[in-house]
C-alpha cells in the first residue's frame, strides 16, 4: 500500500500548489497534456508487448462497452422519471459512463495489483475507454452540444493520432522485438513520471462547488460510476465464471470515477458545466474510498 499513500501525498501537493501564486492558473492542464504525451505512451510501449492475447485479454476489452450501455441505459432512465433538463442529461451521458481508466486507473491499478495489471489496463483503457469516448463521446457531443454537428472524418483523426493509440500500435507491431536495455531504461524513466504528475494535477483540480440543483444528478451520477457500475460487471463476470487477473483488472476499472477530459468538454459545449466540474472533482475524491473497497470484493 506503500503506492496508495504515495498517491494521496501528490493530492495534497496539488492541492498546496493551488493556494502558491508560483503556479499559474493553467498547471494542471500542463502536468496533463505532458502525462497524456509523453508519460503515458511511454507506460504503453513499455508494457504492451508484455500482452499474451487469450480470452482474458477479451475480458478486459468488452467490459467497458457494457458499462457504456448500462450507464446509457440508467442515464436515461432518471433523465425521463426525475425530468432533468437537456443539458444536465447530456453531462451525464457524456460523464458517467467514461472513467478515468488511465491518469487515475495507472497509480491505482499499481498501488492494488503491482505491474502485472498494468498490460491489462492498457487494453480496458484503449479498446474501452479511449474507443467509446471518441465515437460514442463525439455523439453526445453532436446532440447535447450547443453547437452540435458531428465530423466523422475529425472523430477518425482523433483516434488514430491520439498519443496513446499510436503507442499501443507500435507496442503491438513491436511483440516479436526484444526493446535493448536502454530503450527499457529510458521508457521505464519516462513512464515513471505518469503517477506524479497526474496526482499532483489533480489536487491542483480539486473544487468544492454545489447548488443545490445538481445534487440529485451529481447523486445518481457518482451512484452508477463509483459503485452500480463496478458492482454490476462483478456480478456479470461471476456469474459467467470468469475469474483471474485481467477479470479483477476489468471490475476495478470500471470502478475508476469519471474522466476530466469528458468533464472539461461538457463545459465547452455548453451543457451543465456546475454539474460536469462536480462531477470530476467529487468523484475523485470518493473514489479515494470506494476503490478499496471494490478491491475487497474481488
Amino acid at each position: 500500500m506503500d503506492n496508495f499513500v504515495l498517491i494521496g501525498v501528490f493530492v495534497t501537493l496539488g492541492m498546496l500548489f493551488r493556494r502558491l501564486e508560483a503556479f499559474p492558473a493553467d498547471s494542471a492542464q500542463v502536468l496533463n497534456m505532458f502525462a497524456l504525451y509523453v508519460s503515458l505512451p511511454a507506460l504503453i510501449l513499455l508494457k504492451v508487448p508484455q500482452l499474451s492475447f487469450n480470452r482474458e485479454v477479451l475480458v478486459a476489452a468488452v467490459v467497458p462497452w457494457g458499462m457504456l450501455l448500462l450507464s446509457v441505459l440508467l442515464v436515461l432512465a432518471a433523465a425521463r422519471a426525475w425530468n432533468w433538463p437537456r443539458a444536465t442529461t447530456g453531462v451525464l451521458l457524456l460523464v458517467v459512463p467514461v472513467g478515468n481508466t488511465s491518469f487515475m486507473g495507472v497509480p491505482m491499478v499499481q498501488a492494488f495489483f503491482g505491474a502485472a495489471g498494468v498490460p491489462f489496463l492498457i487494453i480496458y483503457d484503449q479498446i474501452g475507454t479511449m474507443l467509446i469516448f471518441a465515437t460514442f463521446g463525439s455523439l453526445v457531443l453532436a446532440l447535447y452540444g450547443k453547437e452540435g454537428g458531428l465530423n466523422l472524418p475529425a472523430v477518425a483523426r482523433r483516434v488514430l493520432l491520439f498519443p496513446p493509440t499510436v503507442a499501443l500500435a507500435a507496442g503491438l507491431a513491436l511483440r516479436g522485438w526484444p526493446y535493448p536495455e536502454r530503450l527499457v531504461a529510458a521508457l521505464q524513466d519516462v513512464a515513471g513520471t505518469l503517477t506524479p504528475l497526474v496526482m499532483t494535477a489533480i489536487g491542483l483540480q480539486l473544487r468544492w462547488r454545489l447548488r443545490r440543483s445538481v445534487l440529485a444528478p451529481l447523486g445518481f451520477g457518482l451512484g452508477v460510476k463509483l459503485c452500480l457500475a463496478p458492482l454490476a460487471a462483478l456480478a456479470v463476470c461471476r456469474l459467467l465464471g470468469l475469474q483471474g487477473l485481467a477479470t479483477d483488472i476489468a471490475i476495478f476499472e470500471a470502478a475508476m470515477p469519471p474522466m476530466v477530459t469528458a468533464g472539461a468538454l461538457a463545459v465547452a459545449a455548453g451543457m451543465e458545466a456546475e454539474l460536469a466540474v462536480a462531477l470530476v472533482g467529487l468523484g475523485i475524491i470518493f473514489s479515494f474510498g470506494t476503490l478499496p473497497l471494490i478491491y475487497l470484493l474481488l
